[in-house]
């Protein structure tokens, strides 16, 4: 059986203060509200040191003023860290691709670009493979209970079912799916277990869901009754008094199969 996998995510923001130009470690609340934590390399660092499986590195402001990802940290976390991560925000091309890939990035997450140009994920696939490529697909319900597809950091609605927008970009050939609830977004209440399940149910490529959870208890949900193959989550491991490693002991011990040591 495959092992589940725990994977901390990293949000950026591009930040001034002092004078200083640098991208920021930071957590959100429902895609606004945010908070600035430090350097997202010596936080890898600390999640390698706890036995994170992964990590995502995330330019939240990348696509919103249409610049592209720093490319700085990336060549950080390849040099100071030895773990698979992914990393999203601003790709718009296979240059882009073949830039963070070449700076040491492992997969190459796309969201609004997708949307915009579908083309891309089956041109990224077939240059540097399914594995490769991530389709991230963030979502919101709206007050009607239907949920849609939002791209630009969460601040355009599309017209695109979750579910229908996760098997389409399978069969262009996306080789993993990261759904994020939008509404659950740092607000530590618990995942989305039912779009989740929809999602995996639908597809038959790797589901990694994030987006609320606040509780070891969550990740178990998520594995048990979201049936995802990987949980991500940032809020969690920068608030709370646990760690990877802590969090990975309390999903063995649901019975969950996931890797305990490095």
């Amino acid at each position: 059986m495959l092992k589940r996998r725990l994977i901390p995510k990293l949000q950026l923001k591009f930040s001034s203060l002092e004078g200083l130009g640098r991208m920021v470690l930071v957590t959100t609340v429902r895609f606004d509200d945010y908070f600035t934590i430090g350097d997202p390399v010596s936080q890898a660092r600390i999640y390698e040191a706890q036995a994170a499986d992964e990590l995502i590195f995330v330019d939240l402001d990348a696509s919103l003023h249409r610049r592209k990802t720093v490319t700085e940290v990336v060549k950080r976390a390849a040099e100071e860290i030895f773990m698979p991560f992914t990393v999203g925000g601003g790709v718009t091309s296979i240059d882009d691709f073949r830039i963070l890939l070449s700076s040491g990035a492992d997969k190459v997450s796309i969201n609004t670009a997708a949307v915009e140009d579908a083309t891309l994920i089956r041109k990224a696939a077939d240059a540097f493979g399914a594995q490769c490529v991530v389709l991230s697909i963030d979502y919101r319900r709206d007050p009607d209970g239907q949920y849609f597809v939002w791209t630009k950091g969460g601040k355009k609605k599309t017209a695109w079912d979750p579910v229908k927008w996760a098997t389409e970009g399978e069969r262009l050939g996306a080789g993993e799916i990261l759904l994020t609830a939008i509404d659950r977004d740092g607000t530590r209440m618990g995942l989305d277990l039912e779009m989740t399940r929809r999602v995996v149910e639908n597809v038959s490529i790797p589901v990694i869901t994030s987006g609320g959870c606040g509780l070891a208890s969550h990740f178990v949900d998520g594995f048990v009754v979201g049936r995802a193959d990987a949980v991500s989550a940032g809020t969690y491991f920068c608030f709370k008094d646990e760690n990877p490693m802590q969090t990975r002991s309390q999903i063995n011990n649901a019975g969950i199969p996931i890797r305990l040591h490095k």
